[in-house]
């Protein structure tokens, strides 16, 4: 997973709700698009090749999310927000 949502909400303890987007190991999902951003084996901690699925985009209770394995560049999170843009038909 891949949270999303605003740090400002991630940080109040009481907003129990994390907005997040899911990521795939399967090879299949390559196909989705644009809304389908592939992430290589290693970054940000990945131990296979993933694909951030934004056309799934979803909430998760903050106590589904135990643990962090690590941060995406500035450049895979640009990639994201605009898989997300996409997906949500977003200017």
């Amino acid at each position: 997973m891949i949270v999303v949502s605003n740090n400002g909400f991630n940080k109040v303890e009481a907003w129990r709700s994390i907005i997040v987007v899911p990521l795939s190991t399967s090879p299949m999902q390559r196909r989705r698009g644009p809304t389908a951003i592939l992430l290589p084996k290693g970054m940000a901690g990945l131990r296979q090749e993933s694909i951030v699925l934004c056309h799934q985009v979803t909430t998760l209770d903050r106590a589904k999310l135990v643990a962090r394995i690590g941060e995406l560049p500035l450049a895979s999170l640009q990639r994201v927000d605009e898989g997300l843009r996409t997906a949500l038909a977003l200017p």
